[in-house]
């Protein structure tokens, strides 16, 4: 079949096979814009339906929440009945709650789509993910990893700057029209450019998928490097939750000055990547996690001085913060990658564990920081922040290490 991969013949990264990345980062962007368009619109929105602005976090919360959900099903549904099919499904459902959103009339309702439109991140990490790291060789997989993470990264650049504007000029509403737009062009790349990996697990009754599940959670190795995944990521998930009432509420400042303060931090990201795409094939697979993770705690520990001299916060929490984000955009890639193939069971199953635990601790961590938040302000943060990343230099740290000896052992760069 002239667009079919076998597994286990792994593509080399050319013009032709990034047209499947390139389709999926596209619905990438639309899921991830689907958050940062709508977190600076939440503080009208809360107003609108009357509720205080101490809910706005939960639309991000809750949008985590809905991928955690449906990821245990979507990563063995993918093994059996092809990765291609069910991430047009997801996709297709995706255009379907966002706009069915337009209808909501109360906060409720709101979270209840916004739960729904979470599938759509779970469908990208179970099936799209696990796409591309069986479609492209190891150094390959990581490149294509960190280039579609720059180029969805402009969502959270665009989609802070649009949601300002869309609410200064027009509705909140539009927002969603848009990111319908786009998840719907994306379906059409994706069923023209997605290969169709075929299928090699045997006909087994569902009940073998919590047998697959209970070897994925019995490796240790993979626990270790997956929940150390969260605790890179989650000071910038904070960041993107709270940021509109640091900077709107407490800081006062506009909404065109809060967009503009996520170019630095963002940037930092989209740097990071492109700095890991270019030391990837010299520098041992890993040696830019144990660069980035001291410049991680270094960062978080700038936007704890912040909160001690408050009048110096906005410039700490921008520096700290970039930091935070290069840090992870030379790191992430490179744990997700290692966490994937720590177990032999099929990817689909192994990348929706990923997705369940990196998932449900967004969701669980923003809501204790959220409702801590109430009481202690940008101390909660900033405290949250850097103990997170001091969390990493426990037991992750000491497992990846472990990975890396083993690696240079093998005679593995």
């Amino acid at each position: 079949m002239k667009n079919s991969v076998q597994q286990g013949q792994n593509l080399s990264l050319s013009r032709a096979t990034l047209m499947f990345p390139l389709a999926l980062v596209l619905f990438e962007f639309s899921v991830y814009i689907g958050n940062d368009l709508i977190q600076p619109a939440m503080l009208a929105i809360t107003k609108e339906f009357g509720v205080s602005s101490a809910w706005a976090p939960s639309s991000m919360s809750f949008y985590l929440l809905g991928g955690a959900c449906v990821a245990g099903i979507m990563g063995p549904l993918s093994d059996r009945i092809g990765r291609k099919k069910v991430l047009l499904g997801g996709v297709a459902f995706f255009v379907i709650t966002c706009l069915l959103i337009l209808l909501t009339g109360n906060i409720e309702s709101f979270l209840v789509l916004r739960f729904l439109q979470g599938f759509g991140l779970s469908v990208i990490a179970s099936a799209g993910y696990a796409a591309i790291q069986e479609t492209f060789e190891e150094r390959d997989a990581i490149k294509v990893m960190a280039l579609m993470a720059n180029i969805s990264l402009l969502a959270p650049l665009i989609g802070p700057v649009v949601g300002a504007a869309l609410i200064d000029h027009v509705s909140w509403h539009w927002g969603f029209i848009g990111i319908a737009f786009l998840a719907f062009l994306s379906w059409f790349g994706l069923k023209a450019k997605m290969p169709n990996t075929q299928i090699s697990i045997p006909k087994q009754p569902m009940s073998y998928i919590w047998d697959d599940y209970k070897k994925v959670f019995k490796n240790k190795t993979f626990l270790g490097l997956t929940l150390g995944m969260p605790m890179v990521a989650m000071p910038l998930m904070l960041w993107i939750a709270l940021s509109p009432v640091m900077l709107v509420e407490e800081l006062g400042l506009s909404s065109l000055q809060y967009g503009l303060a996520q170019f630095p931090v963002l940037g930092g990201l989209i740097v990071g990547n492109i700095v890991l795409i270019k030391l990837v094939d010299r520098l041992a697979l890993g040696r830019t996690v144990l660069i980035g993770l001291p410049l991680m705690l270094l960062g978080t520990a700038i936007v704890v001085i912040g909160t001690i001299w408050r009048e110096y916060f906005l410039y700490c929490v921008i520096l700290g913060m970039t930091l935070v984000s290069f840090g992870e955009g030379i790191s992430f890639s490179v744990l997700y990658r290692f966490a994937l193939m720590s177990s032999e069971v099929s990817k689909g199953t192994v990348a929706a564990a990923v997705s369940v635990l990196l998932m449900m601790t967004f969701f669980v961590v923003i809501e204790i920081i959220r409702i801590l938040y109430e009481y202690f302000h940008l101390w909660a943060y900033a405290i949250s922040c850097f103990a997170l990343i001091a969390l990493w230099f426990t037991v992750p740290r000491g497992i990846l290490k472990g990975i890396m000896q083993q690696r240079k052992a093998n005679g593995e760069f």
